[in-house]
């Protein structure tokens, strides 16, 4: 079985000798060749660059024999597609070249030509299919209507987020025509990349956690169940919601396939407590990438015999790998999925 196989099998929760593994945010600092190809360009001049968003997709599989690549990429790539770009504050932190603060500026995004203005995506697929030969699994991703919203009333990143949350209670209407047009633009972008070969999309609803949870359907749940309802019917869809795991019902019933879940889940009662056919990714903690790899080994270990026999099980961390990860840690990771048997 093709480590693209092994993937597949698990999104359809079928019996499998071990779980396939993957690292969210796979490419990143930790790699000292990323760090390398840093040093010579910019970020969003990668993401932009297909040639090197292609080399980057597939650093990490060089080193560890990973079951799913994603391609490089970010999800703020749609509201510079609908003209709002986006940079990366001096002292950390995303901006956004102006703030959506008026009813003009909402309406101004252009939802039309988002796929040629994005190009460059499925140019980069298209290199990356080529290198896996189909021997493993191929993801895109992108954000959820919700997240993506909150970086572009805010003008970047916010910890209150109080203007999103001032557009949804106080003018719903506006913030309906925000979230169509990016449920529109969100659709186009995953189209292309199923028609460049992808074999799974995942949406992060990164900040669905600033909702108030009476709130969380018609803030940000109805909006991915929008873009799912675009896509071919059954494609395999993961949805990651940070701090959102109660809402796992809830989550599942947007279409998703497979939930991903941060580390502060016990992931074998949510993997009981969803509907056979949903799987679940994660979760390890990502700070276990900082430590001593024995320690790495040791959780993996421990986490692989929580879940048992059970199904639909796609090994990950439960949030993306920090900087000050340690290349052994992840091999260690790895290794360990790997040589389990149970």
């Amino acid at each position: 079985m093709t480590s693209r196989e092994r993937f597949l099998a698990a999104l359809a929760c079928r019996p499998l000798e071990r779980p396939p593994v993957w690292i969210m945010r796979q490419a990143g600092r930790y790699l000292p060749e990323y760090r390398a190809l840093k040093e010579t360009h910019s970020f969003v001049e990668m993401v932009r660059t297909p040639a090197l968003a292609a080399e980057v997709t597939l650093q990490p599989l060089r080193r560890f024999p990973l079951d799913a690549a994603i391609l490089f990429s970010d999800i703020l790539i749609i509201p510079e597609a609908l003209g709002q770009p986006y940079f990366f504050r001096d002292g950390g932190g995303i901006g956004m070249e102006y703030a959506l603060d008026s009813a003009e500026r909402i309406r101004a995004l252009d939802t039309t030509g988002v796929a040629e203005r994005l190009g460059y995506v499925p140019a980069a697929l298209e290199i990356v299919r080529g290198e896996l030969a189909g021997r493993t699994a191929l993801l895109g991703f992108g954000g959820s209507p919700w997240t993506l919203a909150t970086y572009m009333v805010e003008g970047g990143s916010s910890s209150e987020f109080s203007r999103a949350k001032a557009l949804y209670f106080e003018q719903p209407a506006l913030f309906g025509e925000l979230m169509e047009r990016l449920v529109e633009a969100l659709a186009a972008l995953f189209a292309m990349k199923i028609e460049a070969g992808v074999d799974a999309i995942q949406i992060f609803d990164s900040w669905g956690a600033a909702c108030p949870g009476a709130h969380y359907e018609e803030m940000s749940l109805r909006w991915i169940r929008a873009v799912i309802e675009r896509l071919p019917a059954g494609f395999p869809v993961i949805v990651y919601a940070k701090g959102m795991a109660q809402h796992h019902a809830a989550l599942a019933a947007t279409g998703a396939r497979a939930l991903g879940v941060d580390w502060t889940v016990d992931l074998p009662a949510l993997r009981d407590a969803l509907p056979q056919d949903v799987a679940v990714q994660g979760n390890l903690d990502p700070v276990l990438m900082e430590l001593d790899a024995d320690v790495a080994a040791r959780e993996t270990c421990a986490l692989l015999k929580r879940m048992g026999s059970r199904t639909g099980h796609i090994l990950n961390l439960g949030h993306g790998i920090t900087p000050r990860a340690k290349v052994e840690n992840v091999a260690a990771l790895v290794q360990t999925v790997h040589n389990y048997r149970p």
